[in-house]
């Protein structure tokens, strides 16, 4: 949306001295409505300040990526990413149905769950998540379960911990680990479709009302001048 604001911006500002000169011809710059030299002068401002813009977009985009590729700005953007809103619940359900999923699969195919947690981390793709899963696999080694330690982790949603637990006490953890991978598999499939059904109208909108705006600040001079000519 950004983008397709500043390429407007841009390429308003290559018609705008020409609007501006045939707009003179018949009467005066300072005649114009009051949102079509708001465009005008928004234009004018991308056209003008382009370098500059470019540079600081370019400088903060530049310094964003290099403070989330520490360890500390990862950890960080990571943990923002599973408590953003609207976006965080979809990605902490991806992240669930992965883990489980991935565990399950091991765990069945008779991998021992220290290792098999020890590759279900590495694959996590979430430095949050894998440093809960360290934590948890630490636990085990030391003789726990692990629901405590997932728990303690305060990562992944209270209803995946209680159902671990009682894939614990039931000796049946591999089975339960694919039944809670099948229901968040679903869940991701309805968090997207709503996600995506939420966004396309949102964008609709906002394009359509920049677009809009454009066009009425441009016709509404044209329709005066039309008046006076007229006249």
């Amino acid at each position: 949306m950004v983008i397709f604001v500043g390429v407007l911006g841009v390429l308003l500002g290559f018609v705008i001295p020409s609007f501006k000169k045939m707009f003179a011809e018949f009467g005066s710059a300072d005649d114009l409505p009051a949102i079509t030299q708001a465009v005008i002068a928004v234009s004018e401002g991308f056209v003008n300040n382009l370098f500059l813009i470019t540079s600081v977009s370019a400088l903060a985009i530049g310094t964003v990526v290099s403070f989330v590729r520490t360890p500390f700005g990862r950890r960080k953007f990571h943990g923002f990413l599973l408590s953003a809103p609207v976006v965080g619940s979809v990605l902490q359900k991806i992240a669930v149905a992965r883990f489980t999923r991935t565990l399950g699969t091991l765990l069945s195919a008779g991998v021992p769950i220290l290792d098999a947690l020890d590759v279900v981390a590495k694959t996590a793709g979430n430095v949050v998540i894998e440093e809960a899963l360290y934590y948890t696999r630490a636990k085990i080694a030391e003789g726990k379960t692990m629901a405590g330690p997932l728990m303690e982790a305060k990562v992944f949603p209270t209803m995946v911990v209680q159902m671990v637990g009682v894939g614990e006490q039931t000796g049946a953890l591999d089975a339960m680990l694919n039944k809670i991978a099948d229901f968040y598999e679903d869940e991701v499939d309805v968090a997207i479709a709503s996600l995506t059904s939420l966004i396309e109208p949102v964008l609709m909108a906002s394009i359509g009302g920049v677009v809009g705006v454009v066009l009425i600040a441009m016709y509404m001079p044209i329709f005066g001048l039309a008046g006076k000519i007229k006249a």
